[in-house]
């Protein structure tokens, strides 16, 4: 199993940006794919999953900016952010779940200014 998330950059506060995860699996093949996030000095905390059959969940945090959406033609999971604040600044990491099994992909940096 792989995964490679990409699209991270500098953003302003109040922009948007889009990332995305290109997993090597299919629909069915996983469970659930999410995004987590890891602040300097801080947790990696969870930021919004996508099971396999399109159910979403939402961090507090993220809830109402963000939007979780997947490409199953491309094998690719997405994670639209809007309305940036600088407390988004980290880095994301997208996660994949199989049966119990859990796969990380490399991390991208998001960096939002004031």
């Amino acid at each position: 199993v792989q995964l490679q998330a990409s699209g991270g950059g500098l953003v302003r506060a109040g922009g948007s940006l889009r990332l995305s995860c290109l997993h090597s699996g299919s629909k069915t093949t996983f469970n659930n794919i999410d995004w987590y996030r890891q602040s300097p000095g801080k947790q990696r905390e969870f930021v919004a999953s996508i099971t396999h059959v399109d159910a979403t969940i939402y961090a507090a945090a993220v809830k109402g900016r963000f939007t979780i959406s997947r490409d199953n033609a491309e094998n690719m999971v997405f994670l639209q952010m809007d309305n940036l604040k600088s407390d988004d600044t980290a880095v994301y990491y997208c996660r994949a779940n199989r049966l119990g099994d859990i796969y990380w992909g490399q991390g991208t940096l998001v960096t939002v200014s004031s």
